[in-house]
């Protein structure tokens, strides 16, 4: 047992300077903070408690939009009939995240900052540049199957775990956040999670003392959304591969596409030129093949995991077929 203070936090100020101190962590669900505990993965001097803090409304904005505070449970979100009627990805995959327990105790603001689950990342006893920069990374050329095929480096092929996350990047969402000064900074959620690089223990775009306030999403996007995840099993398990979709259609073409995928990259991954290779085309093998390998451009597997690159080809055809039949 490793001896640790709590604090309660009165106000986002206060939070946010705790936040600020050199072995504090912030705590809200602990649904994944308490398993990295357990195993002494995380060791912080001291746990700054936000749940009594006014972030947990789900409120319209001005635009058309929606912002989320960064306390909205996850199963509060799903739930939520706006949500689920202009949203749809995004309730679908929180949906498929976790367990119904779960849910019912993460927040927004801690889905976005999750741990990879690399099991390497966990075992103490192996080497690993997230948890113990310059150590090495013992997944490069051990058990790999669940880790990522775009975005990594030579320091740190972990995928990122979030499903929640994946559908926020296909929803061009803004992360805001404010720091023990008050001040506030919107950060796009493509900007938002870091890559790897050669420094994988900095995940995020936040600054020390600054903390997650709420989850900004813009007017919903015309077309239909799918949310499709692959998985070992039915439940509580991460994705091998997602894949988050809105497919606008008319006249028979497609108009306008948004692909974000999840667990194959080490951050959720949107590019751009699988989605322009659509913006026109008739619906069919042919067009869905060349946004496929438009959005699998420089993928590369590690061994145990190259099965996701056709998987995910696979699942792309899968959830465009969808989306322009319906």
């Amino acid at each position: 047992m490793r001896e640790f203070t709590y604090e309660r936090a009165t106000s986002v100020a206060q939070a946010a300077a705790g936040a600020a101190r050199p072995g504090t962590r912030i705590i809200a669900g602990g649904t994944n903070l308490l398993d990295l505990m357990k195993l002494q993965v995380e060791t912080p001097r001291q746990l700054v408690d936000i749940n009594r803090l006014p972030l947990d409304r789900i409120e319209d904005t001005h635009d058309g939009g929606l912002r989320i505070g960064a306390l909205v449970r996850n199963s509060d979100l799903a739930a939520d009939q706006r949500v689920r009627q202009r949203y749809a990805v995004l309730s679908r995959a929180l949906l498929s995240g976790a367990s119904p327990q779960l849910r019912n105790k993460a927040t927004t603001g801690g889905n976005l900052l999750q741990r990879t689950r690399c099991s390497y990342f966990y075992d103490l006893a192996m080497p690993c540049n997230k948890r113990s920069p310059g150590s090495g990374c013992a997944a490069l050329g051990g058990l790999n199957r669940m880790h990522a095929v775009l975005g990594t480096s030579d320091q740190c092929i972990a995928t990122n775990p979030s499903d929640m996350a994946v559908a926020l990047r296909a929803l061009d969402a803004t992360v805001e956040t404010t720091d023990a000064a008050g001040k506030p900074r919107a950060i796009p959620i493509a900007d938002f999670h870091l890559l790897p690089g050669q420094t994988p223990q900095i995940e995020t775009a936040l600054k020390p003392g600054e903390i997650i306030t709420a989850v900004a999403l813009p007017p919903p996007p015309a077309g239909v959304q799918i949310y499709r995840k692959v998985r070992d099993r039915a439940s509580y398990a991460f994705a091998l591969v997602s894949v988050a979709a809105i497919v606008d259609s008319v006249g028979g073409r497609i108009r306008a596409a948004r692909l974000a995928f999840g667990g194959v990259a080490t951050k959720p991954w949107r590019v751009p030129a699988a989605e322009q290779s659509l913006a026109g085309a008739q619906p069919g093998a042919t067009a869905f093949e060349a946004a496929a390998t438009a959005a699998l451009e420089g993928a590369s597997g590690h061994g145990d995991n190259d099965f996701k690159i056709p998987l995910a080809r696979r699942t792309l055809h899968a959830v465009l077929t969808q989306a322009t039949r319906t």
